[in-house]
């Protein structure tokens, strides 16, 4: 089975606790006004994979410097078999090395109805993210886009990681990657953060072109 996945990376220390794998899946249905990932809108826009092939490239690319897996998007529940899929094959590779690391997954669904039609989904989930961003309801909570979201802990290991309201305290922060055509950032910005750093990079000559957070 192939998944429709936009990116992934190691390591991400700004979409939960320590140092974790992050895989933005591609395809969103939902499409919150002021989205800063809308290159993740399209289903079929992103590159895609086999499911057994991304996780042999998790596994490599992680050693045993792992602490968690965050799964965001694009919008996950979009590809229900390919992501029950995939957190399958995530926890059954952490049964079989005794690992520690969460699996922690972002939505713009609301949680009851993730809970109805998507129990079986849940089921492989140390913690969720639900709801839909809503850009008039901006957090000083870590890890959330809006204060409508919360972080609900489905497992011993959830409860423990995100159960605490001192894990939620602090600012969000962004992580930056470069490379020879892009800049890549990682993390939740907050209300303006993006359109500051553009007028930034063009006071200083830089002109930033297909950005994200703009369709």
């Amino acid at each position: 089975m192939n998944i429709a996945i936009n990116k992934a990376h190691f390591p991400v220390t700004v979409l939960g606790p320590g140092r974790r794998l992050g895989l933005w899946l591609q395809g969103c249905s939902i499409r919150c006004p002021g989205c800063v990932s809308q290159d993740t809108w399209e289903a079929g826009a992103g590159r895609f994979m086999p499911i057994e092939a991304l996780i042999d490239w998790c596994r490599s690319v992680a050693g045993s410097g792992l602490d968690g897996i965050t799964v965001s998007g694009g919008e996950p529940f979009d590809q229900p078999e390919a992501l029950e899929a995939l957190l399958r094959g995530f926890n059954e590779w952490r049964a079989s090395e005794r690992a520690a690391f969460d699996i922690l997954c972002y939505s713009g669904y609301p949680f009851r109805t993730l809970d109805k039609q998507h129990g079986n989904i849940l089921q492989w989930l140390d913690a969720l993210v639900p709801e839909p961003y809503v850009q008039t309801l901006p957090t000083q909570r870590r890890w959330r886009g809006s204060d409508n979201q919360p972080i609900v802990p489905l497992s011993a290991l959830g409860r423990e990681r995100y159960g605490s309201e001192q894990v939620h305290e602090g600012e969000n922060s962004l992580q930056f990657r470069v490379d020879a055509e892009s800049i890549w950032y990682i993390g939740i910005p907050g209300p303006g953060d993006m359109d500051r750093l553009e007028a930034r990079c063009r006071a200083r000559g830089l002109e930033l072109k297909n950005v994200s957070w703009r369709a």
